[in-house]
């Protein structure tokens, strides 16, 4: 059984508030800090991450490869996108692992946060799927689909829509676009749902884009059940370990780099995900 804390939202809010995550040694911990104030390398790492891949490749790394590179690593897994940066600024834990850059730039930039990648890990193609229709030619219009509703999946999934002829963007929008940016919906539907909960709405709409880790959680196979799926040669979306800005030297922090980087992690990724639903990204993505 895995040893992993799960928080989720306003539960997590309330728990770290409230405890201070002080059993953790986190960066906000003062047993946690040397007496120059700098981190601790003999206190735990703690990561904040998604279930799925983002936790199961921390576990693997803690019970495999931590104790021998001298870390120890203590993963907490959030089922939000917000959480795990906003804990990583305020210091209530160490790192993070679990988005990509353009969600990351566009979070830094509404939430005045200063999070900063350290290193790629993998990629995760984001799909379409449907409970109801058997391939992309059964999408009519009257039909509804589901999208991520924050900007840069949205965008990205507005772009995959695109990209197999399913609605027609207006020029140069790239993945930036928003619903105000198509120009053909060819009589389509659109429901915005927050990016962890559209796996559940599979049963109310007709079809929906979903994110890799999303859809791994909801026992959907990728290269299996999508209906399109992103290519992920050439994919900015790689997924990396990111911290507070001015932490990114913690000896802790490029220990654990390292080992996500190893062969040891690639060979694991590509083992535990066979059907190239997720797929090692190292040095994909400046």
């Amino acid at each position: 059984m895995r040893k992993n804390i799960k928080l989720t939202g306003a539960f997590a809010t309330i728990t770290a508030l409230a405890l201070g995550l002080t059993a953790c040694g986190t960066a906000s911990d003062p047993s946690s800090k040397s007496e120059g104030g700098k981190a601790d390398a003999s206190a735990p790492l703690v990561v904040a991450a998604s279930p799925t891949p983002h936790a199961d490749i921390l576990t693997y790394v803690k019970d495999n490869l931590a104790e021998k590179a001298g870390l120890k690593l203590e993963v907490k897994e959030f089922t939000d996108y917000v959480l795990p940066n906003t804990a990583t600024q305020s210091g209530q834990v160490d790192a993070n692992y679990f988005q990509h850059k353009p969600y990351l730039d566009d979070f830094n930039k509404k939430n005045n946060t200063t999070i900063v990648p350290v290193v790629n890990v993998h990629l995760e193609p984001l799909g379409l799927y449907s409970k109801k229709l058997k391939s992309l030619k059964d999408l009519k219009a009257g039909q509804t689909v589901a999208v991520p509703n924050d900007t840069t999946n949205g965008g990205r999934a507005l772009k995959l829509l695109a990209d197999n002829g399913v609605i027609t963007l207006k020029d140069g929008v790239g993945a930036n676009g928003k619903l105000s940016d198509i120009k053909d919906k060819k009589g389509l539907e659109f429901k915005e749902l927050e990016a962890a909960t559209v796996p559940r709405a599979l049963n109310d709409v007709d079809a929906a884009v979903i994110n890799g880790n999303y859809a791994i959680e909801a026992k959907l196979s990728p290269a299996k059940d999508a209906l399109a799926l992103e290519k992920a040669e050439g994919n900015p979306y790689a997924n990396f370990l990111a911290v507070k800005k001015g932490n990114e030297k913690d000896a802790r922090v490029q220990k654990l780099a390292k080992l996500l980087n190893s062969p040891e992690v690639k060979k694991y990724i590509e083992d535990t995900y066979k059907d190239g639903s997720i797929v090692p990204a190292f040095g994909a993505v400046k």
